[in-house]
């Protein structure tokens, strides 16, 4: 009992801390009283997150000084952005970490909520009326957690004025594509000096070359996947030429394909089929270039990997880079769930970002908790490990 006693004081004092770090970026005591209220909702076992129940929950009769914390208060989120992220690294940093691409839709009602439009949601499988933000997580043998976050204003909001000016978005802002967002977000984590050595994304980021060619400038190795059709470089019989993957896995032996686990799933350990093709690339003395391939155990089905690395990098370091992008797939439905990420009941622009960047503080606090009670855990096994090791020998 004293245990446990002992490790709720330590979450709440965890919880100061936190709150502590992203104080100065809310200039009004007032604000920072009300933003602590906001966060322990989020945390809180309240079932949606708007408004009304965090107003509840932090005991305001009204929810008007929720709403203007998302909208008319003064305080700084892309500031606290950049705090979440240094709070994540300091807690779950590791030199092989890696920084995590994914987006998710956030299914909306009407056509005035910033950024909203008919197209495709991977979280709903299908085409909705929702809006989608790209996100960058931070994901190493620690935890994982989301450090980044941008939303996608499709083409059309791009030249309706009068819409832009009712969701409040700003006029300097201008279509950009997902694979844009993703490239401003990743440099904003490498500037900061952000410890990771893999990128990984599915196939709307594998499949944009400027995308691939900016991370090869920045020495960033990736596992990025891609369409069966992408062309990609490879030796053929006279001369390099741009192959479609699927043709040049049709050319593997039974013998290239390894069975192998690629991190654990929510239904179990996640095992594929894998298998590897050198890739010609010209020009990157000590790096290698492959296409990786997965084929699912139940019927066969392939799918594509473009890969870029250390030349000595093993099959198996490429496929557990492959599993981090589903174990922060996974991530992202646990903070839905757990803080409320998609809760919002904000239109503007700008109360998107709030609302998102005190959500991924809330999310990070369960990272960072998480992370701690694991360790010991991890310790001990190292112990034993170490121990069984020096018995045996």
């Amino acid at each position: 009992m004293q245990q446990i006693v002992a490790q709720v004081k330590g979450w709440a004092a965890e919880f100061d801390r936190l709150c502590e770090r992203v104080a100065p970026r809310f200039p009004r005591p007032e604000v920072r009283r009300r933003v602590v209220g906001f966060l322990r909702g989020l945390l809180a076992g309240v079932e949606r997150k708007n408004g009304w129940q965090l107003a509840e929950h932090a005991g305001e009769t009204t929810p008007d000084g929720m709403q203007r914390l998302l909208t008319t208060a003064r305080w700084d989120p892309d500031g606290v952005r950049d705090d979440v992220r240094g709070y994540v690294v300091e807690h779950l940093g590791d030199p092989g970490g890696v920084l995590v691409v994914d987006e998710t839709g956030f299914l909306k009602k009407g056509t005035k909520s910033a950024g909203v439009g008919r197209q495709y949601s991977g979280t709903a499988g299908r085409v909705e009326n929702c809006q989608v933000g790209v996100f960058v997580a931070y994901a190493s043998a620690r935890g994982r957690a989301l450090i980044d976050r941008e939303l996608y204003l499709p083409q059309e909001w791009a030249a309706e004025v009068a819409r832009r000016v009712e969701a409040h978005v700003p006029g300097g802002v201008a279509f950009r594509t997902k694979p844009q967002l993703a490239q401003q977000m990743l440099k904003r984590a490498t500037d900061a000096g952000v410890p990771a050595r893999w990128v990984t994304g599915d196939e709307v980021y594998g499949g944009d070359a400027r995308l691939r060619a900016w991370l090869e400038e920045r020495g960033l190795a990736y596992v990025l996947a891609v369409k069966a059709t992408q062309p990609l470089w490879a030796q053929s019989e006279q001369a390099p030429a741009e192959v479609p993957a699927r043709q040049l896995v049709a050319r593997l032996p039974a013998r290239a394909w390894r069975r192998l686990r690629a991190g654990g799933g929510a239904k179990g350990p996640r095992v594929y089929d894998w298998a590897r093709v050198a890739l010609t690339r010209p020009g990157w003395p000590g790096r290698g270039f492959w296409l990786l391939v997965r084929r699912r155990l139940s019927d066969g089905e392939l799918a594509y990997y473009a890969c870029s690395g250390p030349a000595r990098t093993t099959l198996g370091e490429l496929v557990g880079v492959a599993g981090a992008r589903w174990a922060v797939e996974e991530w992202v439905q646990t903070a839905k769930g757990e803080v409320g990420l998609d809760h919002y009941e904000v239109r503007r622009y700008d109360a998107w970002y709030r609302y998102v960047s005190l959500a991924m503080v809330a999310q990070a606090f369960l990272a960072a908790v998480r992370a701690s009670a694991l360790a010991p855990v991890a310790a001990d096994a190292a112990v034993g490990g170490r121990q069984h090791g020096q018995g045996g020998s």
